[in-house]
């Protein structure tokens, strides 16, 4: 339903702890809702002074004393409160009752927590969590479109176009509490890759996260380097949105459910790279994936196949503003 002109923007803050993977969850969500409502959206990075951070959140039991100066956690308050992340926890408990009931709170991921103590939260259905005020979606909310994905790969047309096909994305994740990214397993990756890239006389494009293991990076870099393509090395502008445009397959290891997410947004063939390590969560967030066409496990060669983009951010958007519509007309007129 679309905002009448007269009506001023919803004020969406999208809050982290500034984390990459984490910010693009908010943001990606409250960009999805500013696309269907006239809206504003504010990013907000919060940081905690001192020892306070490295405390288990349930004892910052005065968030506001502790907050760091930049989080610019202050009135006037937002319409629609979109946080992901331990960090943000003792906020979101907090904030209905700092603006006086007028904030509408989504907590993105699983928090640990009843859901009722949040207006409406969103996991990942591999979470398996339920309730009436929850939205389970495949994977993570994210920031592909088709506006992003073309604006970019038209940045970066001159070093991407000339490639030649198929052109492979490679995107390496790295260090978790599940996976890790050894020597070995990195050299054994670049291998896989290298094989049916050269057999279709393809060309890579290769990018690494910031949890990939420095050493992993560099035998990766070293081993795909004769390879036809490129590999970002992290400086200048970054290029991640614009490979995921000009790919012809996309290869994701399975350490990360937003790399996932995002590479099945795009509606092009995925396949799973192996790590070091073993998450039941995440075997089952590839099993869903599997289950609509988007991803396989990496083999030894490409094929190409078609399936319906994935397309949970837009879902979930569409979600918060139905509920936020109903939970805003519920309440008594101020």
């Amino acid at each position: 339903m679309a905002t009448p002109a007269t009506e001023r923007p919803l004020i969406v803050w999208a809050v982290s702890d500034g984390r990459a993977g984490i910010e693009a969850q908010v943001t990606g969500l409250a960009g999805a809702v500013a696309a269907r409502r006239k809206a504003k959206v504010v990013i907000k990075r919060v940081g905690w002074k001192g020892w306070i951070g490295r405390l288990p959140w349930w004892l910052n039991l005065l968030p506001k004393r502790f907050l760091s100066p930049e989080s610019e956690v202050a009135p006037p308050w937002p319409d629609l409160w979109i946080a992901a992340g331990r960090a943000t926890l003792p906020l979101s408990l907090r904030i209905k009752g700092w603006s006086g009931g007028q904030a509408y709170v989504v907590q993105v991921q699983d928090p640990r927590l009843p859901p009722s103590k949040f207006d409406l939260v969103i996991p990942p259905k591999h979470d398996r969590l339920a309730g009436d005020n929850v939205f389970p979606i495949i994977g993570s909310p994210g920031r592909v479109n088709a506006d992003r994905l073309d604006g970019d790969l038209a940045r970066f047309k001159d070093v991407l176009g000339p490639l030649p096909r198929p052109r492979v994305a490679v995107v390496i994740g790295g260090k978790s509490k599940a996976h890790d990214l050894s020597p070995i397993r990195a050299a054994a990756m670049a291998r896989e890759i290298e094989l049916p890239v050269t057999q279709e006389s393809g060309s890579v494009m290769v990018t690494f996260t910031r949890r990939t293991p420095p050493q992993a990076q560099a035998i990766l870099a070293s081993r795909l380097r004769h390879l036809p393509g490129v590999i970002w090395d992290g400086t200048g502008d970054n290029p991640y949105f614009a490979y995921l445009a000009a790919a012809d397959y996309i290869l994701v290891t399975e350490d990360s459910t937003n790399l996932a997410t995002d590479a099945a947004s795009t509606g092009k063939p995925v396949f799973i790279l192996k790590m070091d390590g073993e998450s039941l969560k995440l075997r089952r967030f590839h099993e869903d994936l599997e289950r609509l066409g988007a991803a396989r496990p990496m083999g030894d060669s490409f094929h190409s196949w078609r399936y319906e983009p994935l397309a949970e951010t837009d879902r979930a958007a569409a979600e918060v503003l139905t509920r936020y519509d109903a939970w805003k007309a519920a309440r008594p007129a101020l």
